[in-house]
């Protein structure tokens, strides 16, 4: 198993790619901790829900002391977490902005300053940061979506720089998907969906399992070498 005796925090964690990134982490042997606004809406071995705001900061020091106290360390944090409050730029209002910033880019924030310096004193530690195609290449009607995704790609090369300056082994890298089959595309048109996929060189949708095995890929030693990157699990997508 990749991650035996591995502890994982995953945001995010309830659903979606956090789930099933959460369900591949734990079959490889590692403990999760899943941490979302909601709790957990399924059982597996090994994964312990943990009801968190990502953007209330006192609610994330309490979330890291008692992980560390509980466990003694972290060995990988993907942060995952993650909203969309979709407008064209004109009508976008202050609240959309700034409840996509707050919870897309300042939950990333907001777990990694602690997270990244425990790694750093541990001397181990893989983060992975989930970005999106929209951030590598934008999107009509979602600025501020884009603006975070944006934004979590240049927090990973910055703390990738900065958490292994002094020698430590910790690797922080992003990924960035493109249109993945969760809950919230299920409620997208067909023809919507038919036109997605046409957008690949793939010709298809992915599946979120196949964002899990990437996130699994980088937070495993298989990856040892590999730091600073954005990883695209997009099907080829052309925007």
């Amino acid at each position: 198993m990749r991650l035996k005796d591995k502890v994982a925090v995953v945001t995010g964690g309830a659903k979606g790619l956090g789930q099933a990134i959460c369900e591949t982490f734990a079959k490889e042997g590692a403990i999760v901790i899943a941490a979302d606004m909601t709790e957990l809406s399924y059982q597996a071995d090994n994964v312990h829900g943990y009801v968190l705001n990502v953007t209330d900061v006192a609610a994330v020091q309490d979330f890291f002391t008692e992980v560390v106290e509980r466990f003694g360390k972290v060995d990988i944090l993907v942060n995952n977490a993650g909203i969309t409050r979709d407008a064209m730029t004109r009508k976008m209002t202050d609240e959309q902005w700034s409840l996509v910033i707050d919870v897309n880019l300042k939950g990333v924030f907001n777990m990694t300053r602690l997270f990244g310096p425990l790694m750093e004193t541990n001397g181990y530690g893989s983060i992975i940061n989930i970005s999106s195609v929209v951030g590598l290449f934008g999107n009509i009607g979602q600025a501020n979506y884009a603006a975070t995704k944006a934004g979590v790609i240049g927090l990973t090369k910055t703390w990738a720089k900065e958490f292994a300056r002094k020698g430590a082994n910790v690797r922080v890298n992003a990924i960035a998907p493109g249109y993945i089959m969760t809950d919230i595309l299920k409620t997208v048109p067909q023809d919507l969906l038919d036109g997605f996929a046409k957008m690949t060189m793939l010709g298809r949708l992915g599946q979120p399992k196949e964002v899990a095995d990437a996130t699994l890929y980088l937070a495993s030693e298989e990856s040892s070498y590999v730091t600073g990157h954005t990883l695209d699990v997009n099907g080829g997508m052309r925007l």
